[in-house]
């Protein structure tokens, strides 16, 4: 259970994973809840106070938020041997555990290392009734009273986001967006996000521009859990304004082909973000062997280890100065994107990652069957 069918990681992972897991015989379901545009602003809230970020939350707030998880209580089936419930928007349903009874687990995918304290207290009572938490990095861990997975996100490699294209397919979606090949191409792909740092991605395109002639694509949607990505393009649009070489695209969440093609176009892909949950941009990057420019934050260094599958970057003038690096050594560009390309094979894909799922629903399930070596 989740709470957008389109937009951002979670929904992306989940749209690839349950066919497969449904494949295998699992009777799995996915199901997501309902809010209203001010559930989703409240939500919008705790995802940036757990991140670390000042948030003013009224009491009125967290009553709403409690009052949406109740409603969808109500109204949905829930009817399951295991329940795995991912984030903050649907962690309330946990409440029903005792007249259900059944295992139930919750996935956080957000960097939680220093959350807002006011409402980290708010959530954990929902928290520890769960049967065991699920984090994407070991720094994201807690000290929680259940038990603690760790299980980092994947990408699909047959998806159309991640398959092979032909320079046909790439060349078309350049044209169509209106991107020339004449200079080497700067790429970050996300939705649009204070937290992603779309405006310093300009500010470091601008310092690199200084000595290397080059082009800088920002791409992203949006999410229905996300209302606040109308205003960060708005922003980012007009810190761009009058520059030809500045490409913001908004695309919807479902451009799987634009964005592999952007991505297979690009000299460099950035990931510039002040704060990650794991960034699964940045394997689909790596996937492509594109050298990675990214934000030593989150799971993002369990992915480029510096200097041998990317290049982790700090602040605006150390990005700029990482991807000088790569435009003017094309050698050790490339060196680094083979790297990163097997550091996924091994590590980050889908594969993996159903394993990890099955033997923790095991795990939670069925503890006196599980023997430990």
């Amino acid at each position: 259970m989740n709470s957008t069918f389109v937009g951002g990681g979670v929904a992306e992972i989940l749209s690839r994973m349950v066919p497969l897991v449904q494949e295998m015989g699992v009777d799995a379901r996915w199901i997501v809840i309902k809010g209203t545009q001010e559930f989703f602003q409240v939500t919008k809230k705790f995802h940036n106070a757990l991140h670390g970020r000042q948030e003013d939350i009224t009491k009125d707030e967290l009553e709403l938020f409690l009052e949406i998880n109740r409603k969808n209580i109500e109204e949905l089936n829930l009817d399951a041997d295991v329940f795995f419930i991912h984030d903050p928007q649907p962690i309330v349903l946990v409440t029903q555990k005792k007249k259900l009874g059944r295992k139930w687990l919750w996935r956080c995918h957000i960097d939680v290392s220093r959350p807002d304290q006011r409402v980290w207290d708010f959530l954990l009572p929902f928290i520890v009734e769960y049967d065991a938490a699920v984090f994407s990095a070991p720094a994201f861990s807690r000290p929680l009273a259940i038990r603690q997975f760790l299980i980092s996100p994947s990408i699909d490699p047959l998806s159309d986001k991640n398959r092979d294209l032909t320079p046909e397919t790439i060349d078309s979606v350049l044209t169509m967006f209106g991107i020339p090949k004449d200079k080497p191409i700067i790429t970050q792909v996300s939705r649009f996000d204070y937290l992603k740092d779309p405006v310093g991605v300009i500010q470091a395109f601008e310092l690199v521009k200084r000595s290397v002639d080059c082009r800088l694509v920002l791409a992203g949607g949006t999410a229905t859990d996300d209302p606040e990505s109308g205003k960060v393009l708005a922003e980012v649009q007009e810190r761009a304004y009058g520059n030809p070489d500045i490409h913001v695209l908004s695309i919807p969440p479902d451009s799987n082909i634009e964005i592999n093609a952007l991505q297979r176009a690009s000299t460099v892909v950035l990931q510039k973000s002040l704060k990650e949950g794991f960034g699964l941009t940045v394997s689909e990057a790596l996937w492509k062997a594109k050298p990675v420019v990214a934000s030593a934050v989150g799971g993002i260094p369990l992915q480029v280890r510096d200097k041998l599958t990317g290049l982790l970057s700090h602040g605006i003038e150390g990005t700029a100065y990482a991807i000088r690096q790569l435009l003017t050594n094309p050698e050790y560009a490339r060196w680094l994107g083979e790297n990163g390309r097997e550091h996924v094979r091994y590590n980050f894909l889908i594969t993996r990652h159903i394993k990890d799922y099955m033997l923790t629903f095991l795990a939670v399930g069925r503890p006196e069957e599980i023997v430990y070596l």
